[in-house]
């Protein structure tokens, strides 16, 4: 029987004022004056409350295991185990390490104040949170030896109830696991905890709740707390609408990723004519690579050809200026841009070259190529008035 010998030296009352009185020597950091953010936060006050109540707690219970102790003495006494240890003996161990450790602790969480680390537990920095939850858990360490002490000494009192009643203690039948997540009594066992209240013939039985359901819906309780704390206590987690907001947000900004990154996988196939920004965007590199060889205007000069009339050389479709664009014409002086411009950029500069026709620019050189008319769907023969001389008109 551990536990046995301390008991028999601690009197009735000495255990619930030592456990109290170390409990708050312990909890002394927390009781002294604090700066505003720390105190004044709810979580730290909400944690200070569960200290103080599982002390009292503790407190009432050890004044409970002592006074059952006292029954017990003198066989405790004759049956003690030598090298015993009473669960007093733990708590106070337990109080009085926990003790020293709160000056250091209070001086650690102004410390951090004070450097004004950014790495806080809503609004508590992590050292007095982690030291607030270890105290707590400690405490329930502490109330679980006190009821498992109580329980031992409850199965003492019923083998001495048996015992002078001349009753032998029967041996407890081995509990199968199904048995013990339900606890309902069997149909031999029924007149135990009948009611005698009959029902056009049915009994209503005495039935407790089996213990998964009343495990589960404490479960609940602690986290209907819990999400209340969190949502709308301490506000440190979105509600519903507000993850509707943030998903949206998210998938616009991958939407945007996806987007610029397939941008790029334009080619002489799939090129379209692209917006105003994109026209502007292309006009910036025609000024900056194109105008050498066909003029600030499009206009033409004697490299290139006149890009603003209705005469292409190598094709009038968008699809045709984009892969001229990015292959070149070797033999004409129309070099290969693909390993210059992006291909995002060569549609560029293919949609405004598109846009140049009939802007009829001063100077503008003669046609060449076939005419091109769009929604024809290619090339129109060239008519006799604006067909280029043999001199000038090339094609490929």
């Amino acid at each position: 029987m551990k536990f046995s010998y301390m008991f028999s030296k601690i009197s009735n009352y000495k255990a619930a004022m030592i456990i109290p009185v170390l409990m708050l020597t312990g909890l002394n950091a927390f009781s002294q004056p604090k700066p505003p953010s720390t105190m004044s936060n709810p979580l730290a006050q909400a944690l200070v409350v569960i200290m103080v109540l599982l002390a009292l707690a503790i407190a009432i219970l050890a004044n409970v295991v002592n006074n059952a102790a006292s029954l017990y003495r003198e066989k405790m006494r004759r049956d003690r185990i030598s090298g015993g240890t009473g669960v007093v003996t733990v708590i106070i161990a337990m109080l009085m390490l926990l003790s020293p450790l709160a000056s250091p602790a209070q001086d650690a969480a102004a410390a951090v104040a004070a450097a004004d680390v950014p790495s806080t537990i809503n609004g508590l920095s992590a050292m007095t949170f982690y030291l607030m939850v270890g105290v707590i858990a400690v405490e329930i360490v502490i109330l679980i030896a006190l009821v498992y002490q109580l329980r031992f000494l409850m199965g003492l009192e019923k083998e001495r109830v048996s015992a002078v009643a001349g009753e032998e203690v029967a041996a407890k039948p081995k509990e199968s696991w199904w048995w013990k997540i339900n606890k309902s009594a069997d149909i031999a066992h029924e007149q135990d905890i009948d009611l005698s209240h009959d029902y056009d013939g049915i009994s209503e039985l005495d039935n407790k709740l089996p213990p998964w359901w009343t495990v589960a819906f404490g479960i609940t309780i602690l986290f209907s707390i819990v999400y209340l704390y969190r949502y709308h206590v301490s506000e440190s987690a979105p509600l519903q609408l507000e993850e509707l907001q943030i998903a949206i947000k998210e998938g616009e900004a991958e939407k945007a990723a996806y987007l610029a990154k397939t941008s790029g996988n334009v080619d002489e196939n799939t090129v379209v004519l692209l917006d105003a920004s994109g026209i502007a965007s292309g006009k910036t590199l025609f000024q900056a690579n194109c105008i050498a060889c066909h003029g600030t205007a499009g206009e033409g000069n004697a490299v290139g050809p006149n890009l603003t009339d209705d005469y292409w050389i190598h094709g009038g479709k968008i699809n045709d200026v984009f892969k001229t664009i990015k292959y070149g014409v070797m033999e004409k002086g129309m070099r290969s841009w693909k390993d210059d411009m992006s291909p995002v950029q060569m549609a560029q500069l293919a949609s405004y070259i598109k846009s140049l026709k009939g802007t009829n620019p001063p100077n503008a050189k003669e046609p060449q190529g076939d005419k091109y008319e769009e929604g024809a769907g290619g090339a129109a023969p060239a008519d006799s008035t604006s067909a280029p001389t043999a001199n000038t008109t090339v094609k490929l």
